[in-house]
């Protein structure tokens, strides 16, 4: 039976390969993202492959309108199956005492508030319904700080968190929480990590074979269609020659 799947942050990256991935099993679609031209690129692409889509043009930073763009959602689109919280992002590598205000704005308020936003708007029809899914993109970053990650690792903790606490809060419902943690992922993260720094990008995946988008999105696919007795509370997802968010080997 298909499914109303919410991905937020969909026209890259992660986001986008469990677009794909989840287009692919046959489920309906609703894509969040800033950037408009690009959403509508990719439900074109799915909808000319058979798969019902809705684009949302908004960023989750901005409460009121994530709030209006979901509450103007069709009768028949309302009922959401799986809300993955994929939205965010990593800006500068500085010590800490020498970060930019306001990269630390932007990643708070998109990793952690957005995250808690959509899932306020969301989950409470979950539990009403008693039944959904949430699956939140955290990271290798949120068990522990590497050089220059600071709040970046601090925001992806914070998911974790709120990951343990949500599921502690709907243990008496059939709603499910999966936090999945990616570790050295090749996406367009580095780029904008170093605001456009397409060289330095490079260096972070040279010497290693990363994971792809991809590989995470069959994970997120994965737990989405475990058994409904079966929770996939938390997922470590690493490159084989990374160890940790600090160790990795480079040949």
């Amino acid at each position: 039976m298909s499914k109303i799947v919410l991905i937020t942050g969909a026209t890259s990256g992660i986001g986008l390969a469990c677009t794909r991935k989840f287009a692919e099993n046959g489920d309906k679609l609703i894509l969040t993202g800033r950037n408009e031209q690009r959403l509508t690129e990719i439900a074109q692409e799915l909808t000319a492959k058979g798969t019902e889509v809705r684009t949302l043009v908004f960023d989750v930073r901005d409460r009121e309108q994530a709030r209006q763009h979901l509450a103007g959602l069709p009768q028949e689109w309302q009922n959401i199956d799986v809300l993955i919280n994929n939205a965010g992002l990593a800006l500068g590598l500085e010590p800490e005492y020498q970060g930019s205000f306001e990269d630390w704005d932007t990643m708070i308020d998109t990793n952690i508030k957005g995250l808690l936003t959509m899932t306020r708007l969301v989950v409470p029809g979950m539990v009403e319904r008693n039944r959904g899914h949430i699956i939140n993109i955290g990271s290798v970053a949120g068990d522990a700080a590497y050089a220059g990650g600071n709040v970046y690792c601090a925001t992806k903790a914070a998911v974790k968190t709120l990951s343990d606490g949500l599921r502690i809060d709907v243990a008496d419902t059939a709603v499910r929480v999966t936090n999945l943690k990616p570790g050295l992922v090749e996406t367009n993260f580095s780029n904008i990590r170093f605001h456009g720094d397409t060289g330095r990008a490079a260096n972070v995946y040279k010497g290693i074979k990363p994971l792809t988008g991809d590989d995470i999105a069959d994970v997120a696919l994965y737990a989405a269609n475990a058994p409904e007795h079966v929770q996939i509370a938390e997922v470590l997802i690493l490159a084989t020659h990374q160890a940790s968010g600090s160790v990795i080997v480079r040949k």
